[in-house]
């Protein structure tokens, strides 16, 4: 039965994915920060190669987007040198590595998905950090890499959007929430399931997009979460990005095609609205 290593198992993917693979009776071993800094490579490669898993799903990551634009060498030793390192011992013990990665290598000037082959562009520092540890992928295990971008990350554990629209909405807020940056929201069970699925079906190496279908804004996002959990979505209020400047310069358009599924034989994840409804994540508080 195939071994997985878990990298990065307390945050929010790697928990839904530790907790499917045990579910399903799947041997897994699961790290967390404390146990594994990707920062320190001689132990990323002493790791990998004493306990030689036959596959190794990377959810560690530096994702403070803003703090990257003032930090990004930090940011870089943990997204890019690390994962770098991690996919080097792969290569060397024969392990499969599933790197999941980021819409952010993107510029957000499309006007249609973008495809899985369209050219990455980043325009932040994480952005390129995140694009640093896809082409280590790439180069160390062609036979034996897969990338799989996601975006508009949530679960029912750690920091991240859905959550906090939840916790405005119960303590009676009324947010402001932009409406011209458009994304796909996923939630890190459904994330959770398509790595599984992928590896599982034999598909071939490569880059993947991992979002569930459909889009919206990050307005229409909180009034969705306002709408599941009973209030009034007229109480969230649309306003536009430069009425919140940030640090790092977000993507306008952040959506993701799908054309990759067809070649490892599986459907497009669900729809966001369906998989936000079933996820239990509002339920979860």
């Amino acid at each position: 039965m195939t071994r997985w290593m878990i990298i990065g198992a307390s945050g929010m993917l790697g928990t839904e994915l530790t907790a499917r693979l045990g579910a399903e009776g799947r041997p897994v071993l699961a790290f967390g920060r404390r146990e594994l800094d990707l920062r320190d490579t001689a132990a990323t490669h002493r790791l990998v190669t004493a306990l030689k898993p036959d596959v190794v799903v990377n959810c560690a990551a530096w994702n403070a987007v803003d703090e990257a634009e003032t930090r990004e060498d930090e940011a870089l030793a943990v997204n890019g040198t690390g994962v770098r390192a991690l996919a080097e011992a792969c290569a060397r013990t024969g392990a499969r590595l599933v790197q999941p990665s980021s819409d952010y290598v993107f510029d957000g000037t499309a006007l249609d998905p973008y495809p899985e082959d369209a050219r990455p562009c980043p325009v932040n520092a994480y952005g390129r950090t995140k694009l640093a540890g896809e082409r280590a992928v790439l180069e160390a295990l062609p036979r034996g890499g897969y990338v799989v971008r996601t975006a508009w990350l949530y679960a029912a554990t750690g920091h991240n959007f859905v959550r906090t629209m939840a916790r405005l909405e119960a303590g009676g807020t009324a947010p402001d929430v932009v409406g011209d940056q458009l994304g796909q929201p996923t939630w890190a069970g459904d994330l959770a399931a398509r790595i599984v699925d992928l590896v599982l079906s034999e598909a071939p190496p490569g880059v993947y997009h991992a979002t569930n279908s459909g889009h919206t804004s990050w307005y229409g996002l909180a009034r969705e979460v306002f709408t599941l959990l009973g209030a009034d979505p007229g109480r969230v209020t649309e306003v536009s990005s430069k009425d919140f400047p940030r640090p790092a310069p977000r993507p306008a358009y952040s959506v993701l095609g799908h054309d990759g599924w067809r070649a490892a034989g599986l459907p497009p994840m669900r729809h966001w609205r369906e998989a936000l409804r079933e996820s239990r994540v509002l339920a979860a508080g």
